[in-house]
């Protein structure tokens, strides 16, 4: 990802994330993909009206589906409004999608959604992972490497301060 990417997603009004999947997961390699919705989807999504939890990602037919993704009802919304947990499209390149599909054969890798955004054009894309399982070991030392992070910093807002 370049740094005029990163800017992208930081100017985003809507950055929904999914924050246990650094804590689960070793990000192999990250993919950005558009995603298909309907109407009232994209205007939940731009109230911030989603949630990224138990989701993940599977290849069915050379297409790529987000599975488990929660994006709440839109409140204006008549009888037409959306499922809540519908399976939804994913837009990727053939390439991209035969890459992850070989990679995700061999046993422990897994792809993972890691946010939704809006780009400068107004569409919804989500950045996704194909990710490698975490061992209770690896997960105990992010937590200790967080914790000693957050020490760090502790100590050095107070040495600033005298």
């Amino acid at each position: 990802m370049n740094k005029e990417e990163e800017l992208i997603r930081k100017k985003s009004p809507v950055n929904i994330r999914n924050k246990k999947a650094s804590f689960e997961y070793f990000f192999i390699e990250t993919f950005t993909a558009g995603i298909v919705l309907t109407g009232t989807e994209i205007k939940s999504i731009r109230l911030g009206k989603a949630s990224l939890v138990d989701t993940y990602c599977t290849i069915m037919n050379g297409e790529m589906w987000v599975k488990g993704m929660n994006i709440s009802p839109y409140f204006y919304g008549s009888y037409n409004n959306h499922e809540m947990k519908r399976d939804r499209k994913l837009l990727l390149t053939k390439r991209e999608i035969q890459k992850l599909e070989s990679a995700t054969k061999q046993t422990g890798y897994t792809i993972v959604p890691l946010l939704v955004f809006i780009d400068q054009k107004g569409r919804a894309k989500m950045d996704i992972a194909l990710c490698k399982g975490k061992k209770v070991f690896d997960k105990r030392q992010s937590l200790k490497e967080k914790e000693d992070r957050r020490e760090m910093d502790r100590v050095m807002k107070n040495a600033r301060g005298l």
